[in-house]
């Protein structure tokens, strides 16, 4: 892994910053700080410098040159260029990876509401000639989508009749999610929130939403965490993402803070030295971040990730189980290895939400057992993650295991190893019955 490296400016002249300057000004206006005049107000930030944040990979310095040679690396390594850039239209991501008959047809004529965005950065990743791909697969969309069968919701974890007012969703006694954006940097095209980036007059970048979601919080003494998610959090300006952290730290019964986000793997450049001085006042705050395959585990991401450790930021990785993408041992292993590298926690392993257009992605619950035995025992326990459906109806996580205890038989509990092996445990206090 490459060292997380900061560049003067000096290593390569600017290129033309047009560009730049028109997408900072259309940031600052579109994440402008909320003007309330009952809000606390922040002080404002210095001009954030151009930092260079991290040793660019050969592969994304090769891809910038090819296909932005105008684009100096000062831009390239701002995360709000990357961000304004995002890759929408067909034939610009037609220029760089080849599309084939089935991802430009359904480019052209989509079959839901969930967008098309690709990062350059992501998109510097892609392989430019196989659609099968695993990255290429997540975000590049295909006819597949229009094939809805049973079973599948917009809604299917009933979020929406779990949300008192909008922007939260409250399921769990202690907990809950806030969404605070409708927006991501890139889009996964096996989203759980496909439904949201649809909806017109829809906006949750919206202060009078954000103070009922507030409210909320602050009139329920049960709420000890909370969850910002969305979209995702980080396409927030530092300013509003700090507006939303403080107005939190300040209410007494919320103890811990958690952000999901995948900047971090799509948009690491976002991950700046201005942004990790700020979350690190808010302890504790932890952050899951979403995490596909082990083609993720760039450079860039590793320093990124690297970078939020050393801030005292815990981190946990959640990913989903992806038919053809990273539905095998050893696929799961060398993520799951990787990630403890970089100082990320395996935590969550979704069974792939039934969404409109998903059974392409969706693999069977026996595929999701099988790679948890592959992993329990065979690797250390840190790196295994836990195995969860989200029941659809709103039964919220359910844990799923391989069946490790066989039975009793004489007061013994028999179990399983990972080596297929059984074994007692005397179990005298449990009454002898069978486990069906």
């Amino acid at each position: 892994m490459e060292n997380e490296t900061l560049f003067s400016e000096d290593t390569e002249p600017p290129g033309t910053m047009t560009g730049l300057v028109v997408a900072q000004n259309e940031v600052t206006d579109f994440f402008s700080s909320p003007t309330n005049n009952s809000q606390p107000s922040l002080a404002k930030s210095k001009p954030e410098r151009l930092y260079f944040p991290f040793k660019d990979s050969p592969r994304s310095r090769a891809f910038r040159k090819k296909h932005y040679p105008d684009i100096s690396r000062i831009e390239w390594f701002d995360w709000r260029w990357q961000f304004q850039n995002a890759i929408r239209d067909v034939q610009v991501l037609d220029t760089i990876i080849h599309l084939s008959d089935n991802e430009r047809q359904a480019m052209m004529h989509p079959s839901g509401d969930l967008p098309v965005a690709i990062t350059p950065y992501y998109a510097s990743l892609i392989s430019t000639e196989d659609p099968s791909s695993p990255l290429r697969r997540s975000v590049v969309p295909v006819v597949d989508e229009c094939l809805h069968t049973k079973g599948e919701e917009e809604d299917p974890l009933c979020e929406d009749a779990d949300s008192p007012v909008p922007g939260i969703v409250h399921r769990y006694p202690d907990r809950v999610l806030f969404l605070v954006t409708d927006i991501c940097a890139t889009y996964c095209r096996y989203c759980t929130r496909s439904r949201i980036f649809g909806r017109q007059h829809q906006c949750f970048i919206d202060t009078a939403k954000w103070e009922k979601a507030l409210a909320y919080i602050e009139s329920n003494p049960n709420i000890r965490d909370v969850l910002l998610s969305g979209g995702d959090p980080l396409t927030l300006s530092d300013e509003k993402l700090e507006w939303l952290l403080s107005r939190l730290k300040d209410i007494p019964h919320v103890e811990l803070i958690r952000i999901g986000t995948k900047a971090p793997v799509v948009l690491p450049q976002r991950i700046t030295p201005a942004l990790v001085s700020m979350l690190k006042k808010y302890h504790p705050l932890w952050m899951s971040i979403h995490i596909t395959h082990p083609d993720e585990l760039t450079p860039e991401m590793s320093a990124a990730c690297i970078r939020l450790a050393d801030a005292g930021i815990p981190l946990g990785s959640q990913t989903v189980l992806l038919s053809g993408i990273n539905d095998s041992v050893s696929t799961m292993s060398r993520l799951v290895h990787g990630l403890l590298q970089i100082r990320v926690r395996p935590y969550y392993l979704y069974q792939c939400d039934p969404i409109p257009g998903s059974s392409h992605f969706r693999t069977p619950i026996s595929k999701g057992l099988e790679i948890i035995q592959g992993l329990r025992g065979h690797t250390t326990g840190y790196a295994v993650p836990t195995y969860v459906v989200d029941a659809p109806g709103g039964g919220g996580k359910i844990p799923l295991l391989p069946e490790y205890a066989t039975g009793w038989d004489k007061g013994d509990l028999l179990m399983r190893n990972y080596e297929g092996n059984i074994f007692r445990y005397p179990d005298n206090h449990a009454e002898s019955k069978d486990i069906h």
